[in-house]
């Protein structure tokens, strides 16, 4: 397969780049255009008439496409060919099975082993699900449980927190649920202040059973309960690897499993997300966040990138980042509830496409993924959004929307609704990031011609918020088969890890040795107050 830049498609990009559509030029946007740039999956709606894009650069992105062989590959990845690996030096050289998590629903799921294996999960969840429900499962007390603690950290932590955040309206009665990620003790201290432990139920999820991090936590919990007076192995649950270190029936009150097939930050559809997800919203509740995702995995199939939203989605993200030139993406949802995901897609997309090596083990002669950062609409408005509109720096948009409120909480105020004030502000920033305004006074001007998406539903729901999810990941998967890298490891965190094994090393080693890496790291642990 031919790298990026020396495909057909990417010559014909470079020369349509050098004058892309000017949205700020008069009647640069009708409604005929906002018609006709629209694409849908499942129950969402892309509207995309701003983005710095026309037809012939639309055409020459479905040959990117083509010409790069995402579909096929999308399609071999959920079939389960290993496509976690980088030809010629040494990688991890597993599949990549996230999408089986939600393929349970089919009667020939592609990848027939690794359901079997998500059907054999979800049939314990559900059983230790309905235990919790029919007071089969009660504390030393014979009460029920009524919290849960979930202990992990990265892609064990960032999804299902986004998604328990985003979901609280469709919490059973009386369940509440709390996370605890960073080392940082005070973390756990602030969550676990007022929570009545006898009632409390402790999730722990690493897939090696050694992640610093949450090792860390656990033993903090662990302490907390044994000082209650409390059996710490009648509360503790894990989610792991088989056979790892977590993965002992006699410290855990259950115990799930995770593969390594599926990468962390892929992971929320397994029992990653499946346990916390499953006692806050109930077994039927988790269904429908697979029965989401597994619709938009169904759709990804689609070849015709005006039938394939998330093949679009990244298209448009290549556009923009190789051919324009935007190095940073911002992620704007105008809606509270998605306060995390942001967060979420930070690491899934960086950690996967921050990458400056080819799956043939060759720096990259072209850039890669982009600097995803973001918050919620309209908090951002009265934040960020001052560079988005006069700053020296473009930055693309991704704007995600509802035409409904979660709750239905709402009241008119001056002749609107929250919701459609809400609506309107983001309709609006899209339009004035395009359209821009020129003004006598330089300092009242907007340049315009700055480009953004709207992603529209109608309601924030479990299998909307499935829906959406797969989305993102699918874009961030096609994304990295188009830059040819590997999406699925992240060995730019070991360098860190690696280090700080040996600065708390340190702290154990009372030898002085005077080599000046040593000095170094004495130096600072010492400003820092540990020595």
């Amino acid at each position: 397969m031919k790298v990026f830049d020396q495909l057909v498609a990417h010559a014909r990009l470079t020369k349509l780049a050098s004058s892309p559509y000017d949205l700020s030029e008069s009647r640069a946007l009708t409604g005929e255009r906002v018609d006709s740039y629209q694409v849908e999956c499942a129950d969402f709606t892309m509207l995309y008439s701003t983005q710095c894009l026309d037809d012939k650069v639309f055409a020459a992105l479905q040959q990117l496409a083509d010409e790069s062989g995402v579909i096929e590959q999308f399609k071999a990845m959920a079939a389960g060919a290993v496509i976690n690996r980088i030809d010629g030096v040494d990688s991890e050289n597993r599949q990549v099975l996230h999408t089986a998590c939600r393929d349970i629903f089919s009667k020939t799921p592609m990848a027939p082993a690794a359901t079997s294996q998500s059907r054999e999960q979800l049939a314990g969840l559900k059983g230790f699900l309905n235990d919790l429900e029919h007071g089969r499962l009660l504390n030393d007390r014979g009460e029920t449980f009524t919290d849960m603690i979930h202990i992990g950290i990265g892609g064990s932590d960032l999804g299902p927190r986004a998604l328990a955040l985003a979901l609280r309206p469709f919490f059973l009665k009386g369940r509440r649920v709390h996370f605890i990620a960073n080392i940082d003790p005070d973390e756990a201290a602030l969550v676990m202040a007022g929570l009545d432990l006898s009632r409390t139920l402790v999730n722990l999820v690493s897939k090696s059973g050694t992640t610093m991090e949450t090792r860390a936590n656990e033993e903090l919990v662990r302490q907390s309960y044994l000082a209650a007076g409390l059996e710490p192995s009648r509360y503790f649950m894990a989610v792991t690897g088989e056979n790892s270190r977590m993965d002992n029936p006699d410290n855990y009150l259950r115990i799930f499993h995770m593969f390594d097939y599926i990468g962390g930050r892929y992971s929320v559809t397994s029992m990653v997300g499946g346990v916390v997800l499953g006692f806050a919203l109930g077994y039927e509740g988790f269904k429908q966040i697979l029965a989401g995702a597994n619709k938009v995995d169904l759709a990804c199939g689609q070849v015709d990138i005006s039938r394939n939203l998330p093949l679009l989605l990244a298209l448009i993200g290549v556009w923009n980042r190789n051919f324009l030139g935007y190095e940073t993406l911002a992620l704007v949802p105008y809606s509270q509830a998605l306060a995390r995901f942001p967060a979420h897609l930070q690491q899934c997309d960086m950690e996967s496409n921050g990458k400056s090596i080819d799956r043939h083990g060759k720096f990259l002669s072209h850039e890669s993924g982009p600097i995803l950062w973001g918050e919620v609409g309209t908090n951002g408005q009265h934040a960020f959004f001052q560079l988005l509109h006069q700053g020296t720096t473009v930055v693309p948009v991704e704007f995600i929307g509802f035409r409904h409120s979660q709750q239905g909480h709402d009241l008119d105020v001056g002749g609107a609704t929250g919701q459609q004030k809400l609506m309107a502000n983001m309709l609006a920033q899209s339009l004035a990031l395009a359209t821009g305004r020129i003004d006598d006074n330089p300092n009242q001007s907007f340049a315009g011609n700055r480009p953004s998406s709207i992603l529209l539903a109608d309601r924030l729901t479990p299998e909307t918020m499935g829906q959406l999810l797969a989305i993102y990941e699918a874009k961030i998967i096609f994304q990295g088969f188009i830059w040819n890298i590997n999406s699925f490891d992240q060995e730019g965190v070991q360098l860190g890890k690696d280090l700080a094994g040996e600065i708390l090393s340190k702290l154990t080693d009372s030898t002085v040795v005077e080599q000046e890496e040593s000095a170094i790291m004495n130096s600072l642990l010492k400003a820092c107050g540990m020595i």
